[in-house]
């Protein structure tokens, strides 16, 4: 506890260190909800610029975007079907359309707390056991770990966003099709590629995200409006009531343990911690059809659990030197540029620092709920723009974002491209939600299941030698096998 006073003392009693914190904190959020620049933009401008800083408030000020550029990219997700980031595309899946529906309010009320929830208890779960929480951590989950909870996760993908079992594992394993476009992880040996050198490099996330969501939107939109159906969304900013949180209890403790050991694993991260803890949350649920059609528990399971990966991404950082993402790897470099070397011995030669960004991580967790609030009220008038007005807006802010991200003009057309098909899907019936996972999913996967098929002499028996690979693969062959027992019984009664 008084390590936590002075890290706390040491950020509020100065005022350039107040200054940096709120500077961190908006800057996160409004670059969090631009598509296309996310944390890596803000990071990458600021890495220069924090030479010139404090150590202590240049390792708090990344601490503090990456806590709440997180939050932020859940605004655009619910109220116009853009997430911010890759680890915001699940709260679309059910917080755009609770927007419809017109509950935006509820929607971004939900995500406030709940972001606020997971990052206060990853900061305080942080704060208590980095060392032999990292110690554990590692020592337990290698690749063969990782691909076994990622194939678990891909189990109940299918059944998301669509009714019919045969579109929904069509639409994940044409997700996982895309995921295999680029070099071969272990050879370097181009797959489907045509001879294209942009190809080489496999499909970035964020066209196809910016494509599925905010171009097929519009699609989708102006087809409405073309054919008299069109209807705005319902205005509301009716935040959720306390016995409608307290209702989701048991969804946010699971999300947050589902964000807490999701953020430990090196390489995984935030993203991974969503796209879980939403599967769960379809698979726990009495009514799993309810889900991609306005479901509160969706937006609730996504924002507590990717905002909960945040402080547990720092343990492995801090104690091991090894990052969980892009962001803290960035974060090492901040490191030593103010001389300082990431290990087991960072709590002894710079206890007072390390403590600041646990204190500053704590309190952005707790400025997020108290700005959301705010927030919430206001942001959701952003609806009462005509959609002939707001369309062309949706498209050049994508457009922008995904021009800007790598300068590839073959980055918009992948977007645009991503748009018409994702228009066909949702006119046909197919889920969108399932391709986007298949692809990311399916990346991270093919990635640890090479090590992981390197570490047991390609011997599929050997990926259950371990009690947690074990665990999570049988439990996804169960899935398989219920899921396909459910249909297959409901047509039999039919």
């Amino acid at each position: 506890m008084n390590d936590f006073i002075i890290g706390t003392t040491l950020l509020f009693t100065d005022p350039i260190g107040i200054a940096v914190f709120i500077g961190g904190l908006v800057g996160g959020l409004v670059f969090g909800a631009i598509p296309g620049l996310s944390l890596l933009t803000l990071a990458a401008i600021l890495l220069p610029f924090s030479a010139w800083l404090k150590p202590e408030h240049a390792i708090m000020l990344y601490g503090v975007i990456y806590v709440s550029g997180v939050y932020g990219g859940a605004i655009t997700a619910i109220l116009f079907n853009i997430p911010g980031s890759v680890e915001n595309a699940p709260t679309a899946f059910d917080g755009y359309p609770m927007t419809r529906k017109g509950q935006a309010g509820k929607a971004i009320g939900f995500a406030v707390t709940c972001s606020a929830v997971g990052g206060t208890i990853s900061a305080v779960l942080m704060m208590m056991a980095t060392a032999p929480i990292a110690n554990f951590a590692i020592s337990t989950f290698g690749p063969i770990e990782v691909f076994a909870v990622i194939f678990f996760g891909l189990t109940v993908v299918a059944g998301i966003g669509t009714g019919s079992l045969s579109k929904g594992w069509l639409s994940l394993l044409f997700g996982l099709f895309l995921g295999t476009i680029g070099l071969d992880p272990v050879g370097g040996t181009p797959r489907f590629t045509f001879g294209s050198l942009y190809l080489s490099g496999g499909i970035s996330f964020v066209p196809l995200i910016l494509g599925f969501f905010a171009v097929t939107e519009v699609f989708i939109q102006g087809h409405r409006t073309a054919s008299g159906t069109h209807s705005p969304s319902k205005i509301s900013v009716a935040y959720p009531s306390l016995l409608e949180f307290w209702g989701m209890k048991f969804a946010v403790v699971r999300s947050a343990i589902i964000g807490w050991f999701c953020g430990l694993l090196p390489g995984v991260g935030a993203t991974l911690a969503a796209f879980i803890s939403y599967n769960e949350a379809v698979r726990w649920s009495k009514e799993p059809e309810k889900f991609g059609k306005g479901e509160p528990e969706g937006v609730v399971a996504a924002e507590t659990a990717n905002n909960a990966a945040t402080g547990a991404a720092m343990i492995p950082l801090l104690a091991l030197g090894l990052p969980g993402g892009a962001l803290t790897a960035i974060m090492i470099g901040v490191f030593n540029m103010h001389d300082m070397e990431i290990g087991p011995l960072i709590m002894v030669e710079a206890h007072d620092l390390v403590w600041v960004l646990f204190a500053s991580i704590f309190w952005a967790s707790l400025a997020i709920l108290a700005l959301g609030v705010v927030e919430a009220k206001g942001i959701v008038h952003l609806l009462r723009i005509p959609f002939p007005i707001l369309a062309p807006c949706i498209l050049i802010f994508a457009t922008i974002g995904t021009y800007a991200l790598r300068a590839s003009i073959v980055d918009v057309y992948v977007m645009f491209g991503a748009g018409v098909l994702g228009f066909l899907m949702r006119k046909t019936n197919y889920s969108i939600p399932a391709v986007v996972m298949g692809l990311i999913l399916g990346q991270i996967g093919e990635n640890v299941f090479s090590q992981a098929m390197v570490l047991v002499d390609y011997s599929v028996i050997g990926l259950f030698d371990t009690w947690v690979s074990g665990f999570f693969l049988l439990g996804g062959c169960m899935t398989i096998c219920l899921l396909f027992y459910r249909r297959l019984k409901a047509f039999t009664n039919r």
